[in-house]
């Protein structure tokens, strides 16, 4: 297998992720990003412990899909991130403010 085989076979495999993630955002409440991964889920909890100077980022996912391409089984019913770095959680917007024809 060559460097253009490899390069292929990844770049189909992304394609297939982006796929399958357009399919199942509508399923989940949140979108939670950390340094080394990208989630959705449906419940989140955030804990911040440790002192001001490097605190301890505890999140706890409940009912999640995770965006990588190499795993086998990207949903998971239970997922704890341990981070010292930045995490975004945020509430992903309803199907009725993404349907253009709901009538408010």
């Amino acid at each position: 297998m060559n460097t253009d085989d490899l390069d292929n076979f990844e770049a189909e495999r992304e394609y297939k992720l982006a796929q399958e993630y357009q399919d199942v955002v509508g399923m989940f409440k949140y979108a939670v990003e950390t340094e080394r991964r990208f989630y959705l889920a449906n419940d989140v909890s955030v804990k911040v412990t440790g002192d001001s100077a490097r605190p301890l980022i505890e999140v706890e996912l409940t009912d999640a899909w995770v965006w990588d391409m190499y795993r086998k089984t990207r949903f998971i019913p239970t997922v704890k991130v341990l981070s010292f770095k930045d995490v975004n959680v945020e509430e992903l917007p309803s199907d009725d403010i993404l349907d253009p024809n709901v009538v408010i």
